[in-house]
């Protein structure tokens, strides 16, 4: 399976750095946007669109915490789990709204350098899928693993 998913990888950095075309991949959906309001009227559907497409990635790790919470010694370790994966989620999200404002040069740059980010983004799934495909890719990770499973992570 590893070796499947490193494949897919690898084609989605050719992808990503242009060496093969998908354009169906390429495309973006806005559908009703149009009309989209801005302000508190507009803020509760795109709270709705941003929670349905953030649903697959956020789910499952969502479900593994809330297990994990339930099946921990104690309340408190229960919250403290939540709280920390609360935290992971969303100090990112504020850290981004507190930049944006001051952070109109880097935009400008990013917007500038686009496609160099993309290629070099591109690079990095091509190495990702590599290293899946010939084993190297849990290697790296198994000082990682050991750690955790020494300290008791995930607690369940």
């Amino acid at each position: 399976v590893t070796k499947v998913a490193g494949g897919f990888v690898i084609v989605m950095g050719l992808v990503t750095v242009g060496v093969l075309r998908a354009p169906f991949l390429m495309r973006e959906g806005r559908p009703l946007l149009r009309r989209a309001r801005t302000g508190m009227v507009g803020a509760l559907p795109l709270g709705v669109a941003f929670a349905l497409g953030w649903t697959p990635c956020i789910g499952p790790v969502l479900a593994a915490i809330l297990t994990g919470a339930a099946a921990s010694h104690g309340v408190g370790r229960g919250a403290a789990l939540l709280l920390v994966y609360s935290l992971g989620l969303g100090v990112p999200f504020l850290l981004l709204a507190r930049g944006y404002a001051s952070g109109g040069r880097v935009f400008a740059w990013l917007r500038r350098h686009g496609r160099a980010v993309e290629i070099g983004g591109g690079c990095v799934l091509l190495l990702m899928g590599v290293l899946m495909i010939t084993g190297q890719w849990v290697r790296l990770f198994t000082p990682i693993l050991r750690l955790f499973s020494r300290s008791g992570w995930p607690p369940v």
